[in-house]
């Protein structure tokens, strides 16, 4: 079951950046490099979270960030 959740993740991933090629053959070569390797990080979080859904988030991650400022407050 999880082959089908990394499969629907990278189909969604290409079907992005198949929609977003026509805006970037006018592009210069950073901003094709910066797309790309944005995109292939966000797929890289997505097969973690598709493998391991009890993984926490980003939006845990920053109150244990801040939580240790939390005395200074």
């Amino acid at each position: 079951m999880k082959v089908v959740g990394i499969l629907v993740v990278t189909v969604i991933l290409v079907f992005i950046f198949l929609i977003q090629r026509r805006g970037l053959a006018r592009s210069e070569k950073r901003v094709k490099r910066a797309f790309f390797s944005i995109m292939m990080v966000n797929w890289v979080f997505a097969v973690l979270l598709v493998i391991f859904p009890e993984m926490p988030g980003p939006g845990q991650m920053i109150d244990f960030i801040y939580k240790s400022f939390e005395p200074f407050w």
